[in-house]
């Protein structure tokens, strides 16, 4: 099964468990990923969204935090022309969206894979679309 979280499931790995809602959902997710029950493809933004918070969030550990992320290699697929373009076409057909988030959301659409997130009022609006779910949702299997 191919997964793709966002940003705001890949910090929840690295964020203090406590101020962090779904952290053990996260770490499901972190242990199928590492049993291999999963595969996890993510757009190279990835790395924009991550660092960015990492650097204004945590300064002082980011460097620490972001190099144990980057340890994972994740499969990241580059915003090509094909790509991009097909993220501009979901966000109009789902309003309201930002193109991070229907980055992510097209590239579990392509590979047929889940896009898992955080943001309940993405899912909300984009659930028509198939190929989402919270991450609190979200069961191996």
């Amino acid at each position: 099964m191919i997964v793709v979280p966002d940003a705001s499931v890949i910090l929840k790995w690295v964020l203090e468990k406590d101020s962090e809602p779904d952290y053990r959902q996260a770490v499901r997710l972190q242990q199928a990923l590492l049993a291999e029950e999963i595969e996890i493809r993510v757009p190279t933004l990835w790395r924009y969204e991550v660092g960015n918070v990492l650097g204004l969030k945590k300064p002082g550990m980011a460097t620490e935090l972001m190099g144990a992320l980057l340890a994972y290699e994740f499969d990241e697929v580059l915003l090509r022309t094909e790509y991009a373009l097909a993220v501009l076409e979901h966000m109009q057909e789902v309003k309201g969206v930002t193109f991070y988030d229907a980055a992510y959301h097209v590239l579990a659409i392509r590979t047929k894979g889940l896009y898992l997130t955080a943001d309940t009022a993405y899912v909300k609006r984009a659930k028509r679309k198939g190929h989402v779910s919270l991450l609190s949702e979200w069961h191996t299997g």
